[in-house]
């Protein structure tokens, strides 16, 4: 999503008002975005946002059968786009809740069209930083468990053969370059015939 041009952003926007549909939806396409579907409740949002996968979900709070609150909590937990709230209310409790809900953006009607995109842009901006933080931690988390499995593998080639450390991820390095398999795999192929091997003597 990154470097898109707002025409290419597709946006689903949940209002149980029709009049505001309407003007939201004017609004958004005048300003050059996409408005790909449209929810009078939090529940129908939700559908929509998991059958069309838009790139941001704009959320009136007060709504019928879901509100805009819960919605957003459900779709932040399912990290399929951004939510922007949009509402009459801007209470401290109601700014609480849609914080802890996860929500990327925040509105307060009536909004002048200048506020809009800015908030907009913000919220993809902000979900595309989580998203780049969540993958690198995932990829932090890999690392560190492959290389859990070359210790312990080394170890086991150390004991066994009478190795050094250095020696033990020397051969392994020549195995992994030999075959072209990862140190990991490498690491889990040596652990595996061991563990074979400990259960057939």
């Amino acid at each position: 999503m990154a470097g898109r041009s707002p025409q290419t952003v597709r946006i689903v926007i949940a209002d149980d008002e029709p009049i505001i549909r309407l003007d939201l939806r004017e609004l958004l396409t005048s300003l050059g975005y996409d408005v790909v579907g449209e929810a009078a409740d939090g529940r129908t949002a939700i559908e929509l946002a998991r059958k069309l996968k838009p790139d941001l979900i704009i959320l009136d709070i007060k709504m019928p059968e879901m509100d805009g609150i819960d919605a957003a909590e459900e779709l932040s937990r399912d990290g399929l786009a951004p939510v922007v709230l949009l509402t009459a209310y801007s209470e401290r409790e109601l700014v609480d809740r849609a914080k802890a809900a996860g929500v990327a953006g925040y509105l307060v009607k009536p909004f002048r069209e200048s506020e809009l995109m800015p908030v907009i842009e913000l919220a993809l901006a902000r979900f595309r930083d989580l998203q780049r933080l969540e993958r690198q931690v995932v990829e932090l988390q890999e690392a560190l468990e492959a290389r859990k499995l070359i210790e312990r593998a080394k170890g086991i080639l150390m004991q066994v053969h009478g190795l050094s450390e250095s020696e033990a991820f020397q051969r392994m390095r020549r195995i992994s370059m030999d075959n072209r398999k990862s140190m990991r795999e490498v690491a889990e192929a040596i652990l595996l015939a061991h563990q074979l091997e400990s259960r057939s003597s």
